[in-house]
């Protein structure tokens, strides 16, 4: 039951109907007994700044979740970064100190690698191509490269941003080969949607699923549609999928640590 001294978390993006995470979280929250509650907010991108200075004076306000298009801009708006977050100048979390400082870091490709991991497929060692170099692209692509990736494939509409992020990744793991590329996937062991393409029924293919090979698994950061236009796609060419919804169930612990939910993790 919900009460008038309930800790409130939240989730920000824009568009966010088709996010999972208040259904994950409160499920958990009711299974405890914890008086919680997470919501969707809705928030364009050009009210960030003041939306974050409201929630910094809420004195009940947890922290919240972050999707896109808002994880680049919220590191910027961020009192501290931690982790990841500091390493790919992304946040996908931000917690409210008591203060009102707003700490952020990154979990999306923490969680990525470990729902992978969950359902028997291993990164370390494997060819990765990433279609996005935006918020979830660059948690990807880090995160996989720290897993023992053996290679990544960074394609991105905007050339420019994809060729940044590769350099920025092979820095920080020099083992790892990393380039960007066009949208053929030909050649990987997995291949990941990380953009917003295929939230919508007429969105195009994120990349050429013509030239997935059956030993390919294809993969998602999408949730809804739990199976997206790619997914099916690259189905019917005979790989392997991996739905989006992989990616919140493990990095929940993760967020739920971050974020000091009542009963995370110790």
């Amino acid at each position: 039951m919900i009460t008038g001294r309930a800790t409130v978390y939240a989730i920000i993006g824009d568009p966010v109907a088709h996010v999972r995470t208040p259904m994950v979280f409160n499920a958990r929250f009711e299974a405890g007994g914890h008086d919680a509650v997470l919501v969707p907010l809705l928030v364009p991108l050009a009210t960030l700044a003041r939306t974050l200075d409201g929630l910094r004076t809420l004195g009940n306000f947890g922290g919240c979740v972050v999707t896109a298009p808002l994880k680049g801009p919220c590191a910027s708006l961020c009192d501290v970064l931690e982790g990841n977050g500091r390493l790919a100048g992304a946040v996908n979390a931000l917690r409210r100190e008591p203060d009102g400082r707003l700490v952020g870091d990154l979990f999306d490709g923490l969680g990525f690698v470990a729902g992978l991991r969950a359902h028997g497929h291993e990164p370390h060692g494997r060819r990765v191509f990433i279609a996005g170099a935006g918020g979830a692209g660059t948690a990807l692509a880090f995160a996989l490269a720290g897993a023992g990736a053996a290679a990544l494939t960074i394609h991105n509409r905007t050339a420019d941003k994809a060729g940044s992020l590769a350099e920025r990744v092979h820095a920080a793991f020099p083992a790892c080969e990393v380039r960007a590329a066009g949208p053929d996937p030909g050649g990987h062991d997995i291949a990941v949607n990380a953009t917003a393409l295929g939230l919508q029924p007429d969105d195009p293919m994120p990349f050429d699923v013509a030239s997935l090979e059956p030993a390919t698994l294809a993969a998602e950061v999408i949730m809804k549609p739990e199976t997206t236009a790619m997914l099916h796609a690259a189905a019917a060419r005979g790989c392997r999928i991996h739905q989006g919804r992989h990616m919140l169930d493990g990095q929940a612990a993760l967020l739920a640590g971050f974020l000091a939910m009542p009963g995370a993790p110790a």
